[in-house]
């Protein structure tokens, strides 16, 4: 036998091969980990062996419990809260550069082999490719060589800061390991209790599902799975780990950071502004923003109804097939752009899916302001964010091939005939953003004149401030770093 990677599989019914992937695998790859509070820090090892030996005691048990758990323990953690209400232990993660595996001492030809990892985010050409500004302009722990990220988060403040006070005396007693900065995170909710971000709009409902337990509860508990199909094998988001005493059951994943700040008092100032140019006024011009994102800021779907409401649960299962113009969603909506949902027939479909990614964001920043007061001048310009976190089998499919071919391309989804092309995401891309062919109501008619308006596209108001690329490896790996 072999681990399951073509197709889902139950970690209940886990055994064999498959429950010792998952024994060795770090939590929140193949399922979310809650971490309302969290941090990540990021560590540069001036000394080899004192680098292996802070990995190797972050993953091995001792005198006092191992800091870092297993997916299995995570699962298990997450049934025993459903069943008796038992709160779990904190996460932490660790993610390791190519150039730290260089430092640690490891042979190239046993690192992670990606490309787009090897080469990091800060090379050149990555930059250039992703079209993000210059590495000058990241924040400063960023522009240094960083080797390794750990991650820290909880539900609850007090065990969250516990481990994370640990963590850092584990640093303290190793003087030649640099602190080179770190960034705490806050989990962000509106008023239905629903995560979002901080232009206001709920987040990461979209998630490829990898676990049996998890597709049901989505079909069972939510708006189903007829019409958007959610499952993922795991060969989209793990890998063998080279490095690991057995690669053929321990598994790690390529982790990407990035560090996206917002203009929310600008973004809001937009969406009023593209209210006014389509003459959308009262509720309806809620739906100016929408467009821009492709949900309401409740979740609703912009291509399934003409305002908000309809968020409990917040839905998932559709497509845009019923929207083949974008009368209804515009093709350069966020959430189109990034996830078409087989807009172009089942092998585009097909297609799509080979780059989608899971993602585990976490919004920073402190506000001084209610998010949901519908208020724009009280609203932050700077220090508020999204910390993008995503894990990969292969960056340059995913996160590049996502990032460069659809958020930043001017020319994706292709249009009809004569329609002005949809330019890049109005949330994340970048580039030249020529005008926008807006629906004036909702489910227009593109080859009526009025039902229709081509307006200037919203400006810019994420910026991007910094990140790496990492390799999340397998539990074993750690503890058997230096033998």
């Amino acid at each position: 036998m072999a681990v399951t990677l073509d197709a889902p599989i139950s970690w209940i019914a886990a055994v064999d091969e498959d429950a010792q992937m998952l024994g060795g695998l770090q939590p929140n790859i193949l399922k979310s980990h809650t971490r309302e509070f969290f941090t990540i820090l990021f560590l540069k090892f001036n000394v080899r062996d004192d680098g292996m030996s802070f990995l190797r005691e972050l993953a091995t048990d001792g005198i006092n419990p191992a800091l870092m758990k297993s997916a299995m323990d995570h699962l298990l953690e997450v049934e025993t809260f459903k069943q008796e209400g038992t709160p779990g232990t904190p996460y932490v993660g660790v993610g390791i550069s190519a150039r730290g595996y260089d430092l640690l001492g490891v042979p190239k030809q046993r690192q992670p082999a990606d490309v787009s990892f090897q080469k990091g985010m800060t090379h050149n050409e990555t930059v250039a490719a992703l079209g993000d500004p210059d590495v000058d302009t990241w924040d400063g722990h960023f522009r240094q060589e960083i080797h390794a990220a750990i991650m820290v988060g909880d539900q609850l403040a007090p065990p969250h800061n516990a481990a994370l006070a640990r963590i850092k005396q584990m640093i303290a007693e190793r003087p030649t390991i640099s602190l080179l900065g770190q960034q705490k995170g806050n989990g962000l909710r509106n008023k239905n209790g629903d995560g979002i971000e901080h232009f206001g709009y709920v987040d990461g409902r979209s998630q490829p599902l990898f676990l049996i337990e998890d597709i049901e509860s989505e079909t069972l508990n939510s708006d189903g799975t007829t019409n958007w199909n959610p499952r993922f094998g795991l060969s989209r988001v793990i890998v063998p780990d080279p490095c690991a005493p057995d690669s053929s059951i321990h598994f790690g994943s390529y982790f990407v950071f990035r560090k996206l700040e917002q203009d929310v008092k600008a973004f809001k100032k937009k969406e009023a502004e593209l209210a006014r140019a389509l003459d959308l006024s009262a509720v309806d011009a809620e739906r100016a923003g929408a467009m821009l994102v492709g949900r309401f800021e409740d979740g609703t779907p912009l291509t399934t109804q003409s305002a908000e409401g309809n968020h409990n649960p917040v839905p998932n299962d559709f497509t845009y097939n019923s929207d083949p113009d974008g009368g209804k969603c515009p093709y350069f909506a966020h959430i189109r752009k990034m996830n078409p949902r087989g807009s172009g027939g089942f092998e585009a479909e097909e297609s799509e899916r080979l780059h989608i990614m899971a993602r585990r964001g976490q919004t920073y920043g402190v506000r001084t302001d209610d998010p949901n007061d519908g208020k724009v001048e009280n609203k932050p310009s700077e220090g508020v964010g999204l910390l993008f976190m995503a894990f990969n089998s292969s960056i340059g499919e995913q996160f590049e091939f996502v990032q460069m071919n659809w958020a930043n391309n001017g020319g994706f989804p292709s249009v009809p005939p004569g329609r002005l092309d949809p330019g890049p995401d109005l949330v994340i891309g970048h580039g030249a953003r020529p005008q926008i062919d807006c629906p004036v109501h909702w489910g227009a008619n593109f080859e009526e004149h009025a039902s229709h308006r081509q307006v200037d596209a919203v400006a810019q108001t994420v910026t991007m401030r910094g990140g790496e690329y990492f390799f999340a490896p397998s539990l074993p790996f750690l503890r058997t770093l230096g033998d």
